[in-house]
């Protein structure tokens, strides 16, 4: 039998941005959240907000999700969050390995190992993030990096219903600027590669609603991770709407 069509998701991480005044903007995107058919729709606010959105959506099909997550479940990590605590919150989801973390923070493949571990343990599904920078792309080496990011991240046991990869050019990344489809199609299969099969391959990168139906339509584009744009529920149910 063939396979089910992948379901698209796309997903607004909103990174440090957001108060209580938010919710406006929650209320705007869970109202489309349930006629939209056949897209999940997700947003990652703050952790400041995650108890109160998820209590204030209910039973809405809008899923919550945190933007990181401690490798360990609790302890003196003074300033962290736990998975667990992400899960007990409201979280479906967890980000890791978002390239602000890696290259900000400093974070390893294997710390992003550990987190994507650590999210399965708290049963969240890991967002694991990948991307080259500028200078990795212009020396030839773009599939090589995403390849061995793959590699070091991604723990034995993912399957589809634990793991999503989203792919994120570093160079991409707020700066309105954004891979060629041709570029954005050889990330993609180097990735579905070395994933299980029915696993969804998230896009990010300055999407926003001018290019995401040519982004969304390429068949190996499974939705997107949608930064600034997903700030405002208008450019971000542009966005998820050109998925369908």
């Amino acid at each position: 039998m063939p396979r089910a069509p992948r379901r698209p998701l796309v997903a607004g991480n909103w990174k440090m941005n957001g108060l209580r005044a938010s919710m406006v903007e929650l209320a705007e995107i869970a109202r489309g959240a349930g006629g939209l058919i056949g897209t999940d729709i997700m947003v990652c606010p703050p952790a400041t907000l995650i108890r109160e959105f998820a209590a204030a959506l209910g039973d809405a099909r809008l899923r919550i999700g945190g933007q990181d997550c401690h490798p360990e479940p609790k302890g003196a990590f003074t300033g962290d969050i736990s998975a667990e605590m992400l899960k007990d919150a409201g979280c479906s989801h967890a980000i890791v390995g978002h390239s602000e973390r890696r290259h900000a923070c400093g974070e390893t493949d294997a710390d992003v190992r550990a987190k994507t571990l650590a999210a399965w343990r708290a049963g969240l599904v890991a967002i694991v993030c990948v991307g080259e920078t500028r200078a990795e792309r212009e020396a030839g080496r773009a599939t090589a990096v995403v390849a061995g990011q793959l590699s070091g991240s991604l723990p034995d046991g993912a399957n589809d219903d634990n793991l999503i990869v989203a792919y994120e050019p570093v160079w991409a990344i707020g700066t309105g600027l954004t891979p060629t489809l041709a570029d954005i199609a050889e990330i993609h299969a180097v990735i579905r590669a070395r994933i299980p099969a029915d696993t969804r391959i998230l896009y990010g990168g300055s999407v926003n609603p001018k290019n995401a139906g040519e982004i969304l339509a390429h068949g190996e584009v499974d939705g997107a991770l949608v930064g600034g744009a997903s700030l405002k529920a208008e450019d971000f149910w542009a966005i998820a709407q050109a998925c369908g």
